[in-house]
């Protein structure tokens, strides 16, 4: 049987497939015999787009999602038990059994889940699986708010400003360049070939990277597109680290049910559009993304998957580990 030492490194290592800010994979583990504690990484934080380390503590949220999958996937039982401090959660093993195709298929279809910027078909998202998307957030710790017209046409223009207000900020655009374009060797950040070569026309533009990418993002518009906001109750780094394990898991079921998940950080990430949108939400709760929701076209490739650190700089496990099977 396998130990619990070896099934938590080896879930350890299938998190660093998690989405993250920019690619960022702001997160490290730290194995010790029967448990595992998930730490944020501050140096991979974006420092002038996300000072506070919000969209770091999602990130993180979506990875210990990622590892909770996959330890249920190899039949192992876990205990989680979150922090608003550092370690941000620690996952204990429990036991283990057969495991249930059911966990394995969630396993298989996380590494096949990616970020797809093309421009999405004229298919509208089927109102069934926009109601499975919000039963996932709300598992996962969070709440969708899907948007209707008039709130688009208004989160349009709100990416507008905070897109003109970043391109205008020279330590945000240096801090993008840092992150987007290239080849990017050191298995971070967004490559040429994940970007869009031209910005698509749509009606919510998408983040302008100021960088030539590689992608054929395709024609058309976004009008068969959903835009929705992934919000909670609280602001507190707690919070967050939920709305990374509800991302983590309706990215999940958008991925079952071929539905294309592109993350919106740009709105959140100003002070004044985040307020525009908490307005959206009546100011009953505190938003965390905003989604773009649509079928992408099968007849062309999607792009690649982003790069990734290898297993040895994000994953350590301690010395004298116990290898004791449960």
């Amino acid at each position: 049987m396998t130990t619990a030492t070896d099934a938590l490194a080896a879930a350890a290592d299938a998190a660093r497939l998690a989405p993250s800010v920019h690619n960022t994979q702001p997160w490290r583990w730290v194995v010790d015999g029967d448990r595992m504690e998930l730490f944020a990484v501050p140096e991979r934080q974006l420092a002038e787009q996300d000072p506070d380390g919000r969209l770091m503590v999602l990130s993180c949220g979506a990875a210990l999602h990622h590892a909770l999958v996959a330890l249920a996937a190899a039949g192992w039982k876990a205990s989680v038990t979150r922090d608003a401090g550092e370690p941000l959660a620690v996952i204990q093993a429990v036991a283990h059994e057969p495991a249930d195709p059911h966990d394995m298929h969630r396993l298989q279809l996380l590494q096949v889940r990616r970020t797809d910027r093309r421009v999405v078909t004229d298919e509208p998202v089927a109102p069934a699986a926009l109601e499975a998307l919000a039963a996932a957030a709300r598992r996962g710790g969070a709440r969708l708010h899907v948007l209707n017209r008039d709130q688009v046409l208004q989160l349009a223009v709100m990416i507008e400003h905070s897109g003109e207000a970043q391109r205008h900020d020279a330590k945000m655009q240096a801090e993008t360049a840092q992150w987007a374009g290239g080849s990017r060797p050191d298995g971070t950040g967004i490559p040429a070939v994940s970007l869009p070569a031209e910005t698509p026309l749509t009606t919510v533009a998408e983040r302008d990277f100021g960088v030539a990418g590689a992608l054929a993002a395709g024609g058309g518009h976004d009008s068969a597109a959903n835009y929705a906001i992934l919000y909670g109750e609280g602001d507190e780094r707690s919070d967050w680290l939920a709305a990374g394990e509800a991302l983590g898991e309706l990215w999940l079921v958008a991925t079952g049910r071929g539905t294309a998940v592109l993350p919106l950080s740009s709105p959140v990430e100003l002070d004044f559009t985040r307020v525009a949108l908490r307005r959206m939400l009546g100011d009953v709760g505190w938003p965390y993304l905003v989604l773009r929701l649509g079928i992408a076209d099968p007849e062309h490739a999607g792009p690649p998957h982003t790069p990734r650190l290898p297993a040895s700089a994000v994953v350590s496990v301690l010395p004298g580990s116990g290898n004791r099977a449960v």
